[in-house]
């Protein structure tokens, strides 16, 4: 109220030759000049405050619900909604301006970082975590070894029967499920498992990570494909431990798999690379007033953030993640 009564008196100071009745006449512009002054910006939050929302690759849902309770109990004044949704999806919120914060596995090409430019938005990309991808299959399919070669084969559609892969299998025909045709686990098995293959139009997307595992849980047949932190058992601390009713596939580089050259995507084998399908996650902030969605990304960059990723069972970007021998039963 104060810097509307300044603003009043300011305008009026202008106007004080222009006579009473002139004045009286322009005294409701006046004020309505005061009002416009004061709510330019629709965005009144700041780093700690206000109400802001998030787009957040659904694979990491259960890391990103953790950083905001913390968050927000650290800093009452701030609600953060997040928009769980595909990856493609969350990096075009960005870009519409709808958002002002979006958590990817990918950072922005060169022409959606000239397309916000254009629009005098200058993004900030934040390497925040190293996350892994799990191949998770229904705890009775006793065959938990598989090699990048034979996961390509079964993701082009080379492989269709589990018998061609273990030729004691009982299992017959084989489902390949992904959680979303736009999610960042179709982009990566194209980019990173497939190559120069495409990927087999015989896949079945179930939408969300949660409904992958529930239907490998009631189908022995298939073979599912998660982030990682959808099966961490977040109690365990050291090392991931997995749902009882699916179990998870340890991957080799190698031509055969064998217990001692596959690896399942525990933190040490992701932070030291031994697990092959890792991936980086990635904040992209486009905020020019350094308001909430800036003060959230500091809070993940921070000391407290990066523990609540190191909790959660991936391994975060700046955290000295603690290396467990562990010994695997086959």
């Amino acid at each position: 109220m104060m810097n509307k009564l300044k603003c009043f008196l300011q305008l009026k100071g202008n106007f004080a030759n222009a006579g009473k009745t002139t004045l009286l006449f322009l005294c409701p512009f006046l004020l309505f000049a005061c009002n416009s002054k004061t709510t330019t910006d629709k965005h009144t939050d700041t780093l700690t405050s206000g109400l802001v929302s998030i787009s957040v690759d659904e694979s990491f849902e259960p890391i990103i619900k953790q950083e905001i309770i913390v968050f927000e109990n650290s800093y009452p004044d701030a609600n953060i909604i997040p928009i769980y949704t595909n990856e493609v999806e969350a990096i075009n919120l960005l870009l519409k301006d709808s958002v002002r914060l979006a958590i990817a596995t990918r950072t922005l090409t060169e022409s959606e970082k000239k397309y916000l430019e254009n629009r005098k938005f200058f993004a900030r990309e934040v390497k925040l975590a190293t996350d892994g991808i799990a191949i998770i299959i229904n705890n009775q399919n006793k065959d938990s070894l598989i090699t990048v070669t034979q996961l390509r084969k079964i993701m082009t559609g080379e492989v269709t029967e589990w018998k061609e892969i273990y030729p004691d299998s009982p299992l017959g025909k084989l489902k390949l499920i992904f959680d979303n045709t736009n999610s960042s686990t179709v982009r990566f098995a194209i980019d990173s498992i497939c190559r120069e293959k495409s990927l087999s139009e015989n896949l079945f997307a179930q939408q969300t990570n949660a409904k992958v595992i529930e239907y490998i849980s009631n189908h022995v047949n298939a073979i599912g494909v998660i982030g990682v932190s959808w099966v961490a058992n977040k109690a365990d601390t050291t090392r991931l431990s997995f749902l009882d009713n699916v179990t998870l596939m340890s991957v080799s580089e190698e031509k055969t798999a064998t217990p001692q050259n596959s690896y399942k995507p525990y933190q040490a084998y992701l932070a030291l690379h031994q697990y092959p399908l890792t991936r980086d996650v990635y904040a992209i902030l486009t905020d020019p007033r350094n308001g909430l969605p800036s003060g959230f990304l500091s809070f993940m960059s921070s000391d407290i953030g990066q523990k609540v990723i190191l909790k959660e069972g991936i391994v975060p970007a700046t955290q000295v993640v603690r290396i467990v021998n562990v010994k695997e039963d086959f």
